[in-house]
């Protein structure tokens, strides 16, 4: 059973019962937020640690991987409501050091329409793999305090040949946020953490949130993420709740909780935060993958839901909200990774049972 915030214990059985499933499938600690008309519900289910018994936190930190995106991209939104950023200026006039092709805008980048290489490394159609930074097995185990400037990010993606023309496909690139939070950072003449604040979570009161930069800590309390890796042929399995995420940079380096993550989502998508017509731009998706300016667009039984979930080394974040933001579902789930990604079909189908049962009402209540 959970609490509200005034301390009551609210009867959301089926949520609490979802979430030890997905604890008992092969999840460490699970945390899960809802909102909506039935008022706030937050539960947990799993351990902190692993070995041990303390139940995993309900409002603890954890890193959000891509989620972060979403952050990004409503920043420089809100930089163009200020008049500092234009969409649909070529990228190149920000960031005239990389020689970028003069094609590609800004818009480009939020919308992964620019064809850039992804610096974590490219799948292509006929199943060759070109790789980028080191993010699997020993290698990133070794390298996990490792620090990657922005910039050599950058140039790393473009050493190689470009997926395609600018704004002729999508192709999604860790590599375009990385240019995106440069760009902001440009034309403000001030990092990306004191423009967040200034922007985002000052205006919100979220003080959860961190961009962390090169900076392995994530704030108390927290549950715990791991990484199972092979050895000289022995398997070990490493605690990785400290590492330091410039590999992922402005692709997914954040760190929240739910709290922030609902607080934040439910004013982005309820018109708190940028203008509409802005807001509207966001939330218009390309026709691939249903890719807005930094969200997806899912139409489910329940009518059309935002979201932008984001994962990385043993951590993920879910971040669902409707289009007026009265209802979202945010949720934080640790794990032992590994190199095979094993965990990714268990966290596709924990994805939809959430939606299902949030924003479809599949689940009895």
């Amino acid at each position: 059973m959970s609490t509200d915030l005034s301390g009551q214990a609210q009867d959301r059985p089926e949520l609490q019962k979802a979430i030890e499933e997905l604890a008992g499938s092969g999840f460490v600690g699970v945390q899960l937020r809802v909102n909506d008309e039935q008022g706030e519900w937050a539960g947990s289910a799993g351990v902190r640690e692993l070995g041990r018994s303390a139940k995993a936190l309900a409002n603890g930190h954890f890193r959000i991987g891509s989620s972060t995106k979403n952050f990004v991209a409503t920043s420089v939104l809100l930089l163009v409501a200020e008049g500092r950023i234009g969409l649909d200026t070529p990228a190149d006039e920000y960031l005239p050091e990389f020689g970028l092709d003069r094609r590609i805008t800004v818009r480009m980048l939020l919308q992964h329409t620019s064809g850039i290489f992804n610096h974590t490394g490219e799948l292509y159609e006929d199943g060759t793999i070109v790789l980028g930074v080191p993010w699997q097995g020993k290698e990133w185990v070794d390298n996990r305090f490792k620090t990657y400037l922005p910039e050599e990010l950058v140039r790393l993606s473009l050493s190689k040949p470009p997926r395609f023309a600018p704004g002729t496909g999508w192709s999604y690139s860790n590599t375009n946020y990385v240019l995106a939070r440069l760009v902001v950072e440009k034309v403000t003449g001030r990092a990306f953490p004191q423009e967040l604040q200034r922007l985002i979570l000052g205006p919100l009161g979220m003080t959860g949130t961190v961009a962390p930069g090169a900076s392995p800590e994530i704030p108390e309390p927290h549950n715990h993420g791991y990484y199972r890796y092979e050895d000289a042929g022995q398997e070990q399995t490493v605690d990785v709740t400290r590492q330091n995420p410039s590999w992922a940079g402005a692709g997914g380096d954040m760190i929240s909780t739910t709290r922030d993550l609902h607080t934040y989502f439910s004013a982005l998508m309820g018109g708190k935060l940028l203008p509409a017509e802005l807001l509207a731009e966001m939330r218009t998706p390309e026709a691939t993958v249903g890719y807005g300016l930094g969200v997806f667009a899912q139409e489910t039984e329940g009518g059309t839901v935002f979201h932008h979930n984001g994962a990385t080394m043993g951590s993920a974040a879910l971040m669902y909200g409707t289009s007026d933001g009265s209802k979202t579902l945010t949720a934080g789930l640790t794990w032992v990774d590994d190199a095979d990604l094993s965990i990714a079909p268990t966290f596709q189908t924990a994805q939809q049972r959430f939606v299902d049962a949030v924003f479809c009402g599949k689940l009895g209540r």
